[in-house]
């Protein structure tokens, strides 16, 4: 389960180091994670054995269709499989970083079976769209939610 907020730093290679308490669950499958584009503007990093069933139902919508291929080309064109290093270090590409503008300070979000990847500038956006939730209401389901 990965959860909890976190701000990290890409260094000159664009790799990020995970955190050492997330690493052996992330890299369940030979030190392999798939980092992919979220259409919120956000990447997204999941084990290799979460996302394949994820990537396996993108990949049977229908073709044809405009709205499933756009999100076909965005989940599965920007995927890209990479192996943590010896230091628990992962390479987000270069069209990743250009996708979510990560720069050299990030955000790692745990969404618990999988973690977003946010610049700094639209974490801090997130955040106050968060907030705003209080005068705009809770989305359906969420109403008998006690904290």
């Amino acid at each position: 389960m990965f959860q909890g907020a976190v701000a990290l730093n890409l260094d000159a290679k664009g790799r990020l180091a995970i955190p050492a308490r997330h690493r052996d669950a992330l890299a369940v499958d030979k030190g392999q994670v798939v980092l992919t584009a979220h259409p919120h503007g956000c990447c997204l990093v999941y084990p290799v054995p979460d996302w394949n069933p994820i990537r396996d139902h993108v990949l049977r919508a229908p073709s044809l269709d405009p709205q499933a291929a756009m999100l076909k080309r965005l989940l599965v064109g920007f995927a890209q499989e990479e192996t943590l290093d010896a230091a628990g270090r992962v390479l987000v590409a270069s069209s990743l970083r250009k996708f979510a503008a990560l720069e050299k300070q990030v955000w790692l979000v745990g969404q618990g079976s999988h973690f977003e990847l946010w610049s700094d500038e639209r974490w801090e956006k997130q955040q106050q769209a968060m907030l705003d939730l209080v005068n705009t209401g809770l989305p359906p389901g969420f109403e008998s939610l006690a904290l």
